[in-house]
């Protein structure tokens, strides 16, 4: 880690710690800072703690779990988001670009319309995810072509809408008074439902996941370069190209089967995180990471306050994305030079 990219790293660092202190103490439910210093030193400490029982029910039953999965999710979007844009060389590539996330909302309304338990669903959110990125590649592979990136952007494009002409089919085959309201509102994303149980599928993909993307990052560097230009530097692109594909898809289908379709943030965090550290994949997925993680945060907490009835996430997240996204692409030249 060079010593420019410590202040941004350290300003992602803080972001996400703010975040995490606004969602154990923001809600219904107020828990004071010194409650929730209180809670958790006593649980670490072993030693009883002073805070009402309802004080410790809130934070590790009720907002533990979401707060957990919040960070993971957004984490994972905007590590997917940052290998994908540096991969296809693109700044406007989200993590659903090859279809991860239509697959997985195909997979997630038939697991309801066939009334399917939770894991059920998320199974088949996963499985769709995985199934669409891997039609995409084999689909771009039969295409040989001059420039097998774009093939696959296209190809995904092209996938994405069949897919998500699927996954209106059967909202139109759906029981319209219990079926269809728990498809739109699974499309629309929330962590409303999240339980200490949904956490380790959860965990393990995007661990993994995440991992794989890590490990790649000096090699990810040269994915961004033109191909011609990879290969001239002895870098097997094909092999390492299905490598971060697969990672990045991982990710994202287990965060879309947990907390259903979350969009912009795979799209508008790894541009923060480029503007503060630079392109340098070894500072900026760890960057990307925390500003995922953060941002996803703050969106639930806002989703849990900001009106009686809980706001879904994927409409928080294109509210606020939308304009920061716009003012975010007058300064795109300077943060991708």
């Amino acid at each position: 880690m060079t010593r420019s990219a410590l202040p941004g790293l350290g300003i992602a660092t803080a972001f996400i710690v703010v975040g995490l202190i606004t969602a154990f103490t923001v809600g219904r439910y107020p828990v004071s800072l010194a409650e929730l210093i209180d809670v958790l030193g006593a649980h670490l400490s072993g030693r009883p703690s002073a805070a009402p029982p309802a004080v410790e029910n809130v934070i590790f039953l009720v907002r533990g779990p979401r707060v957990v999965a919040a960070v993971l999710i957004g984490a994972a979007l905007a590590v997917a988001g940052t290998a994908f844009q540096g991969l296809f060389r693109n700044p406007l590539v989200s993590p659903d670009i090859l279809g991860a996330s239509s697959g997985a909302a195909l997979g997630a309304v038939l697991g309801i319309f066939f009334s399917l338990g939770v894991v059920g669903i998320e199974s088949f959110a996963f499985l769709g995810g995985i199934a669409a990125v891997a039609a995409v590649y084999c689909v771009g592979s039969l295409l040989r072509a001059r420039d097998p990136v774009l093939v696959l952007v296209l190809t995904g494009v092209v996938i994405g809408a069949l897919l998500g002409a699927g996954v209106g089919l059967v909202k139109y085959l759906a029981d319209p008074y219990n079926q269809l309201p728990a498809m739109t509102f699974w499309l629309l994303g929330s962590l409303a439902s999240t339980t200490a149980s949904d956490l380790v599928p959860l965990a393990g993909p995007v661990l993994l996941g995440s991992a794989v993307l890590v490990a790649l990052r000096w090699r990810m560097n040269v994915m961004s370069l033109p191909e011609e230009e990879a290969r001239a530097l002895g870098v097997s692109t094909g092999p390492l190209r299905i490598a971060i594909v697969a990672a990045a898809t991982l990710v994202t289908s287990a965060s879309v089967a947990t907390s259903g379709i979350i969009g912009w943030v795979g799209l508008v965090v790894p541009h923060l995180a480029r503007a503060l550290v630079g392109p340098d994949f070894p500072r900026l997925l760890p960057t990307a990471a925390l500003l995922g993680g953060g941002y996803l945060l703050f969106i639930d907490t806002l989703a849990r306050v900001a009106a009686p009835v809980e706001i879904p996430l994927g409409i928080l997240t294109a509210v606020i994305g939308t304009p920061f996204f716009i003012w975010l692409l007058a300064g795109m030249q300077r943060t991708w030079s």
